[in-house]
Parts: structure tokens; C-alpha cells; sequence
């Protein structure tokens, strides 16, 4: 099998909202834009939006995505946390540092989804074993 793209598409009750969000606050690009899907890209990465409610979406999975978290590792976690704050999008949990090997912020995205801005740090002595 030959891969040329691996990546999510989230389900959206907005999509131009939705998209909007990821190019204003983490600097996505545009790669295709219509009123039902929006493909954004950020370096090597891609995410979909697609509208909850296309025909192209199977009967009986149209729901908003629920339990949701999107993680997305960056070099510099602060810099981000503060365009976000500078935006007036307020973290849902703090920017801290794990003992796990992190240093994170959560903020709340468009339709329900957790967005997990990380920094990986040096796990603690307890952690560090759990890495391959």
C-alpha cells in the first residue's frame, strides 16, 4: 500500500467558523475551501473540516465531535499560549508542566473539540521508563 496523507477531518456545525479558529490561532493555511469542507494545512500537517450534516457523512454519524482532543506539539508552547490569551481565547486548564514529560495548555475549539498545545520536557525519573 502506497500513503499519501494520513490525517483527521472534524466534524463541524461551522465550518468557515471552525476554520477560521485554526488559521487565526495557530496559523493554518487553506488548501481547499467550500460552504460544507475546508482542508487547512500547517507545515507537514493537514486537518479536515467537514459540515456534520454533508450527505457524505453516513445516516446515523452526523454528531458533533464529543470527547475530542487534538493534540498538537509545538517548539514553544509559551509563545502560543500567549497569542491565544492575546486573541481572548482563554485556556480551559492552565499552562503547566507535567511529570509525564509536557508543558501543555488546553483550550476549548470550535464544535466541542479539546485543543492540547505541548511542549515535550524531560519526563521525571517515574515517567521516563514509558518511552520507547
Amino acid at each position: 500500500m502506497t500513503t499519501t496523507a494520513f490525517y483527521p477531518v472534524l466534524m463541524s456545525a461551522d465550518v468557515g467558523a471552525a476554520a477560521d479558529f485554526y488559521r487565526e490561532a495557530l496559523g493554518f493555511t487553506t488548501t481547499y475551501d467550500s460552504d460544507w469542507y475546508v482542508s487547512l494545512r500547517l507545515g507537514a500537517f493537514e486537518l479536515g473540516l467537514v459540515a456534520h450534516d454533508h450527505p457524505t457523512v453516513p445516516e446515523g454519524y452526523r454528531a458533533l465531535p464529543q470527547g475530542v482532543i487534538v493534540n498538537l506539539e509545538v517548539g514553544d508552547v509559551d509563545a502560543v499560549h500567549a497569542r491565544l490569551v492575546e486573541l481572548g481565547i482563554d485556556p480551559i486548564l492552565p499552562l503547566r508542566d507535567e511529570d509525564f514529560g509536557q508543558r501543555h495548555v488546553i483550550v476549548a475549539a470550535p464544535d466541542g473539540v479539546l485543543l492540547d498545545v505541548i511542549t515535550p520536557t524531560e519526563p521525571t525519573s517515574e515517567f521516563a521508563p514509558a518511552y520507547a
